[in-house]
Order: structure tokens, then sequence, then C-alpha cells
């Protein structure tokens, strides 16, 4: 199987199982959330153990996906706002537990692993969190917004390719990404205004200008997200993060944009609905 094909297919499947989740509901999405953050953590410390940094892998798994559930409770089944408290108290956890390993370099495996917890766990965190903030939704469940997200963020990394490849030539940030220029940033950005602007047609619970304010904050932070996960890669020499999704690479090659980009649009829904 060649690697387009290889590459087509298995974008097809992901896309199917991506919007499935959201459509079925909260349980269905979050689950599917939370299994990309534990493999998105479990790739995040091979990668920096393959660096030579020794992590706690199981706590800092543990610790983020405790994080998420929490998360999903207090707004799916009410839980009291005072139990969001409980795992950052945990994260003290971390500390505690390297007392018994006996490691040459403490301090770099605490930081490394609460890296890990907040760079991944704690933006799929206010990921999952953002279907519950849209205005007039009563606080429920609201899978519209997250089509939206999903329908910017894939039509501006699909329109950044096709322009960036066929007239791409001033590099974005060449000594992070090569392939990466301004003109498919801005044909990318492009398009993605107009998807934004057809989704407010069709979801006027958001303006159109709301709407252009969510999808440039999206899309500006999705890209710092790709250039920061490149510079990642490029301080170990590595291509891909993983090999779970074949022609694509790993899990935090696929979702890097919506790691980095989901704590600032969070922020935007959350004021925009205030």
């Amino acid at each position: 199987m060649n690697n387009l094909l290889k590459r087509t297919l298995t974008g097809a499947v992901f896309i199917t199982v991506v919007l499935g989740s959201v459509l079925l509901g909260p349980y269905t999405f979050t689950a599917l959330f939370l299994l990309v953050n534990i493999l998105g953590l479990i790739e995040f410390y091979t990668l920096l153990e393959k660096n030579g940094t020794r992590v706690q892998k199981f706590s800092g798994i543990f610790q983020g996906s405790f994080l998420m559930v929490i998360v999903f409770l207090h707004f799916v089944k009410s839980l009291p706002a005072g139990f969001l408290l409980i795992p950052p108290v945990m994260i003290l956890f971390v500390f505690a537990n390297e007392l018994f390993l006996n490691r040459p370099h403490p301090f770099a495996s605490i930081a490394y692993t609460v890296l890990g917890v907040i760079y991944i766990s704690l933006s799929l965190s206010m990921f999952i969190a953002i279907p519950f903030f849209v205005p007039g939704n009563g606080g429920s469940y609201n899978s519209f917004i997250l089509i939206g997200y999903f329908t910017i963020l894939w039509t501006s990394d699909t329109a950044a390719y096709l322009v960036g490849s066929r007239f791409g030539k001033t590099r974005l940030l060449e000594r992070i990404s090569p392939k990466k220029s301004w003109e498919g940033v801005i044909g990318g950005i492009v398009c993605g205004l107009i998807a934004a602007y057809i989704l407010s047609k069709y979801y006027p619970q958001f303006s159109t200008v709301q709407w252009f304010i969510i999808a440039i904050v999206l899309m500006i932070s999705g890209i710092i997200g790709d250039l920061v996960e490149s510079m990642f890669k490029r301080g170990i020499d590595i291509k891909d993060t993983g090999h779970i999704l074949p022609g694509h690479g790993g899990i935090l090659d696929r979702f890097d944009a919506l790691i980095f980009s989901a704590p600032f649009v969070f922020a935007v829904i959350y004021l925009l609905s205030c």
C-alpha cells in the first residue's frame, strides 16, 4: 500500500471516529479524548526517555487522566467545583514519589513529569469543557461547537498544506519547520475564516464576528502548537512522535495543534459566554 493511500485511509477513519464520538454525546467524546490523553502522555514520556530523561511515566498518566475525569464529572454529573482542587494537590505526590526512586536528577524527573500533565492533560481538560460553555445552552453538552472547532482546524490545515505546496516560497520558521511557508499560513487562515463565516450562518449562538475571533485564535495558536511539536522532535532528532496512525505518525503529531489551541479557544468561548 503506497503512502498516499495509507494516509487517505487513516485520515478517513480518523475523521469518522472523531466526529462520531462528538455526535454520540459527552461520554463517547470524553472517552476518546481520555484515550488520546493517555496515548499522548505515553508518547511524550517515551520520547523524553529516549533523550536520556527519566520520568515518572505511570504517575504522570494517572495524574493527567484523573484531572480529565474530574473535569468531565464536574460538567456532566454536577460534581461540586471544590473537587477541581484535588488534581493540583495530587501533583505534589509526584514530588513525594521521587524520594523513593533514588535517581541522580530528581528535579528533572519531577519537572518533565508535571510538564506532560500541564502540556497535554490540562489542555485536553479545557478542550472537553468547551462544549459546556456555549451561550444559551444552559451548561448542557453542545456538539456543534466541536464540529465547528474541527471544521475550522482541518480546513485551515488542509488549505495551508495545499497552498504551501503550490505557492510556498517564503519560509515561516525554517530552522524549526523547513516546509512551512507564509503563503501556506495565509491561505490556511483565509480558508479557515471562510469556514467560520459559513458556520455562523448555521450556528447563530455566536455572531459572525465572534466566529471570526474564535477561528483566528484557534488557527494562530494551532500553528504555534504545530511549530512547538516540530521543535520538540527536532530537539531529539526524530521524524514522528509515534507510529500509531499509519501515514500520519503518532498521537502528538496528529493532535499537536488541538492540544496547544484548546486553552486559548476555551478562554475565548468562556469570555464570550459571560
